[in-house]
């Protein structure tokens, strides 16, 4: 969704009092759409009303049903190089993503005394980069928790989509791992903490997996080779410590070689009843052959689609050519991290990757439905290239995110309510499809106008967390013309300062680097 997105339009009060009538007389029919099941992971089939005799505002049908009436009041308005569908009124539709690379980057830049450029600066990355307490489902899927609280700008309000997968197995009760790792080994590589970082982290990852669990390495540099083929670990492990400790940087960087490669070796490889994923690290400055995502995308969708092999990008340096990285993953039903020290590779690789091999949640989409009677205008924080029409959340047959165990996936609004606004204010909904029998399944959960009397900077300490680095963000990004500051935003000293006041709260590690990238940003931004 481009922030483009986030201008809102407003209408005559005529049109708004005869769209109202036509809401209130479509409303009662939500109770059957939005009556998903509870943390059974019951499927979108089942229509048992969970609504208490509440009318709640209906959510995309279930494929278009007629010609587009134009913008409307708290609509986003649509982008003109995008090709979505006018949507309904007030309604937001996205899919999930749990990557973190950009906030990575962004701390990276800012400790070399530098200010990122905006454009690789993602606020739902920031957002997602913390951990968050929200109840957990007991199998597959996700719990939805709602709620919010009023910033200091009159009547705007952040309401916080908080959903939840079940928390990692046990590393004994996941299912195996066939990992096939694409290296880059250009010459930009060689930059310490880049090449030797992976190399490092790879011998200790060799180490933890289990014995049932499969390797392979590809390397690509000018061109792509399969330096190791998919080896089941076992007593093996010291043929992949040679294959790794052989790795040493030498030309350019054919990134759509290694990807093509990788999928190949991947797919030669492939273990029934294991998780196929293939793991990209690279710096992505794409200089030879193929630089185009989309393009080399698509030559590897069977292998995607049909294998069901998804990608998990690691970027380093501190050059990074973060863009093409991302839409590799995001397109490629992956996510993205960045890592740039020794420890943040080790808790990817040993810790991170081995918990989140498995999934439990594919082509996951969210929609938040406003109520129109107490919200006049919303605005989707980040997730600006996660769009999705709203037509589309129940057509399965459109991407959407992977989600593994153990995750939490942030979503944040800032909504302006409607003067005495009362009542219900909203209904956010998960869609996805089980990752074994892609049957899909939904769950929802609502919002009331007050729930949002609190404020915020005396709200629940995660929710103020999530605030700040959406702040954080939106700073960051202040200034260029393409970005639009958000309601109650607060200046970064003032930020750096709450920061460093929940990490004393919390003693969280994560919150006390958020309040040192902060104080790093303020001196950078004067």
């Amino acid at each position: 969704m481009g922030t483009h997105l986030t201008r809102i339009r407003t209408r005559d009060a005529g049109g708004r009092r005869l769209r109202g009538t036509l809401l209130a007389l479509t409303a009662a029919g939500a109770v059957l759409l939005t009556g998903c099941s509870a943390s059974d992971g019951g499927s979108s089939a089942d229509h048992a009303d969970k609504s208490g005799g509440r009318t709640l505002p209906l959510p995309a049908p279930d494929r278009p049903t007629g010609d587009a009436q134009g913008a409307q009041e708290g609509e986003q308005t649509g982008a003109p190089d995008r090709e979505i569908a006018p949507s309904p009124d007030y309604l937001s539709t996205f899919a999930l993503d749990v990557d973190t690379a950009s906030y990575g980057y962004a701390r990276r830049t800012l400790a070399g005394g530098r200010v990122p450029d905006p454009s690789t600066v993602r606020p739902e990355e920031f957002v997602n980069s913390f951990r968050q307490d929200y109840r957990r489902p007991d199998g597959n899927g996700f719990t939805v928790t709602v709620d919010g609280a009023r910033t200091d700008d009159e009547r705007w309000s952040l309401v916080r989509v908080g959903l939840a997968t079940r928390a990692a197995e046990d590393e004994r009760e996941r299912p195996p791992a066939a990992l096939t790792f694409v290296i880059d080994i250009s010459g930009s590589m060689a930059e310490p903490g880049r090449l030797d970082l992976a190399k490092d982290s790879l011998d200790v990852m060799t180490d933890r997996l289990r014995d049932d669990d499969s390797v392979a390495l590809v390397t690509f540099s000018d061109k792509a080779e399969t330096v190791l083929p998919m080896t089941r670990l076992g007593d093996r492990r010291g043929r992949v410590h040679d294959a790794i400790g052989s790795l040493e940087p030498t030309d350019s960087t054919n990134l759509g070689a290694g990807v093509d490669r990788g999928y190949e070796t991947a797919v030669e490889g492939l273990r029934e009843g294991a998780t196929n994923r293939v793991v990209l690290i690279s710096d992505a400055l794409a200089n030879t052959g193929d630089t185009d995502a989309d393009s080399i995308l698509e030559r590897i969708s069977d292998a995607r689609r049909e294998h069901g092999v998804t990608l998990f990008g690691v970027g380093v340096g501190s050059d990074y050519g973060d863009a093409l990285m991302e839409r590799l993953a995001d397109k490629g039903d992956g996510h993205t991290v960045y890592v740039s020290d020794r420890d943040e590779a080790r808790t990817v690789f040993c810790d991170q990757l081995p918990r989140n091999i498995d999934l439990t949640a594919r082509d996951a989409k969210a929609q938040v439905a406003f109520d129109p009677q107490t919200v006049e205008q919303f605005r989707l924080i980040g997730y600006d290239n996660r769009a999705v029409a709203d037509e589309d959340f129940r057509d399965d047959r459109v991407d959407g995110g992977e989600v593994g165990p153990g995750h939490t996936v942030t979503a944040l609004y800032a909504v302006r309510t409607r003067p005495g606004a009362s009542g219900h204010l909203a209904t956010a909904s998960v869609r996805w499809l089980d990752p074994d029998t892609r049957a899909p399944h939904e769950e929802s959960g609502p919002l009331e106008a007050g729930s949002l009397d609190g404020d915020l900077w005396t709200a629940d300490r995660s929710l103020q967390v999530a605030a700040v680095a959406a702040y954080f963000a939106d700073g960051l990004r202040a200034g260029d013309a393409r970005f639009d500051a958000l309601p109650g935003a607060l200046p970064l000293g003032e930020l750096a300062t709450r920061a460093d006041r929940l990490a004393d709260d919390s003693e969280d590690p994560a919150v006390r680097g958020l309040a040192t990238a902060l104080e790093q940003a303020n001196r950078l931004k004067g």
